[in-house]
């Protein structure tokens, strides 16, 4: 089989690869300062980052794979604009308005990410809870009876569609995206020739298969396994965010990478210390029975392109991979910092919030550093706690559903904070002020709750919110508007939420968690308020890139 893939994808390399570069959500008209139009202001809460980095360190080779990575990231592209909402250039052609043309490209489809989904287009209707993964006249009673005698309708690397009979079969991704699948094979298949790093090509290789097979695992090992690859690239369905119907199927993406070496051999002490800190964690042993991989690593790169998913309304600053519960437990994962994406949302964005919402006394201790920390460790932070659930459940994931990326997002954060508390009695941080991070996390809620309770990144941190405010964990001074934390109350109720979600997770209890998720997750009235006078300024709401061949100098 594996032989037969490799003749199929070099086949289709030696036949040419079209490297024109129609950057993944990124159309001609980046600039928006002449946006004019119905949605002129939305795409000006957007601000754009030209993603460029110094390659002068990268051999030629290297610099010949960057634009074949960009184009299988491209065939990603295309492919999570079918699972998001269809066709997109009926789409687009479909609008006059520029303005609208432009926002409906940032947010792949009609309706606004940032802001719960609503739509912007006459006629879009609601956007369906399944997105393109499931038929859109498809009723949750008919899928789960489906289930019981075909499981295939749950997989990662499937969409759901509908027999001649009408009833419901799973297509595997690499025969509904046939073409896309192809050419982004071709394009790593080229790119692992041109590696020069063994590892490296070894992984392109594998990843490359994989699409063609819809099988992660093999490639996924290989991808933990290697550690000096100067370039790197994340690529294929990855997160389950977008399908908000069951949260079961994995969405196209990909981002390519270069690694910074300098900040990345800083980070790689942390990674060697998971084991003791899960042992840490406040809950129940039981619930910190899984002992987290050791070959974990943690990585600081400048992003040189996005794609799909990753690309959609806010944009993601760290990742934290495999997802495979069972590559986790045996291998661990790796942290990718994507530091000038993270910088340029620190300085356009979380800056700015500050100075509106948090007190001016507190203002000095909103720092890079404090951000960076919290991002990393909130990544690291996925790999504690519990994968599998106690009760015959399944793992947290599949237990929880629609519930699972918000949950899992949540624990991240709080426990992002508990281990740098940690690190720091440990004197592993020993330059780090607790406080900066504390006050800096604080103003990230109103950042990341911007995003709205359509992200799970944006329940996540409503619902953090919501918590924090009835354990009395910050102040705010009605005269002013703005937010004092209170350190010792804070740093309670993080080990207070972390153990909660933490039980939540470990016994599948899907009631808890959406009971949890509504009541804290629902934009309350102050934060509601808070959230409003924000809109009313000119500080973005996120990162729109400018992205490409042509704009790297390739």
């Amino acid at each position: 089989m594996r032989s037969k893939l490799r003749t199929v994808i070099l086949m289709l390399a030696i036949a040419g690869l079209s490297l024109a570069c129609r950057s993944g959500g990124e159309p001609a008209e980046t600039d928006s300062t002449d946006m004019k139009g119905a949605m002129a202001s939305e795409v000006a809460k957007y601000a754009v980052l030209e993603l460029t980095a110094d390659l002068s360190g990268l051999t030629e080779n290297q610099k010949k794979m960057i634009p074949l990575l960009i184009e299988a990231s491209q065939a990603m592209d295309e492919i999570f604009w079918l699972e998001s909402y269809g066709d997109r250039e009926a789409l687009l052609d479909s609008l006059a308005d520029r303005s609208v043309r432009r926002f409906a490209d940032i947010n792949y489809g009609p309706w606004d990410r940032l802001n719960g989904h609503a739509p912007f287009v006459d006629g879009a209707g609601e956007k369906p809870k399944g997105a393109g993964f499931y038929p859109t006249d498809m009723t949750k009673e008919e899928f789960e009876a489906a289930l019981k005698s075909d499981i295939g309708l749950r997989s990662l690397y499937s969409v759901v569609r509908r027999n001649e009979k009408g009833g419901l079969i799973p297509v595997r991704y690499h025969d509904a995206f046939p073409e896309q699948t192809v050419r982004a094979a071709a394009a790593l298949k080229s790119a692992s020739e041109l590696a020069e790093d063994e590892g490296f090509a070894g992984y392109l290789s594998l990843r490359a298969e994989a699409l063609l097979a819809d099988d992660y695992l093999e490639s996924d090992m290989a991808w933990l396994d290697m550690k000096d690859n100067t370039l790197d690239i994340v690529i294929g369905p990855i997160e389950t965010y977008e399908d908000e119907l069951y949260g079961y199927k994995a969405a196209h993406e990909a981002y390519v990478l270069l690694k910074d070496k300098a900040w990345s051999e800083k980070l790689a002490h942390y990674a060697a210390l998971l084991p003791d800190l899960q042992k840490g964690l406040p809950v129940p042993p039981k619930y910190k029975a899984e002992s987290p991989g050791t070959d974990s690593d943690l990585n600081a790169y400048d992003v040189l392109y996005y794609a799909g998913h990753s690309n959609a309304g806010s944009k993601t600053i760290a990742i934290n991979l495999p997802n495979d519960e069972q590559v986790q437990l045996q291998k661990g994962t790796r942290r990718l910092q994507l530091k000038n994406a993270m910088k340029a949302k620190f300085d356009k964005i979380l800056v700015p919030i500050s100075e509106f919402l948090i007190a001016e006394d507190l203002r000095d201790q909103i720092r890079f550093e404090a951000f960076f920390e919290n991002v990393m460790f909130h990544e690291v932070a996925h790999g504690l706690g519990i994968k599998n659930t106690l009760n015959g459940k399944g793992t947290v994931r599949e237990a929880m559903k629609d519930l699972a990326g918000a949950l899992e997002e949540g624990k991240a954060d709080v426990l992002g904070l508990y281990m740098i508390t940690k690190l720091q009695e440990m004197g592993e941080m020993e330059d780090a002020e607790l406080m900066d991070n504390y006050v800096t996390y604080m103003a990230g809620i109103f950042r990341s709750s911007r995003f709205g309770s359509a992200s799970a990144h944006g329940r996540a941190n409503m619902a953090q919110f919501g918590f924090f405010q009835e354990m009395g964990a910050f102040n705010r001074d009605d005269a002013t508007g703005t937010y004092r934390v209170d350190f010792e109350k804070m740093q309670a109720a993080v080990m207070a939420l972390a153990g909660k979600i933490l039980t939540l997770q470990g016994n599948g209890d899907y009631a808890g968690a959406s009971a949890y998720l509504p009541q804290a997750g629902g934009t309350g009235a102050a934060l509601a308020a808070d959230l409003a006078r924000l809109d009313e300024t000119d500080i973005p709401k996120d990162i729109v890139f400018h992205q490409g061949v042509d704009v790297l100098g390739l």
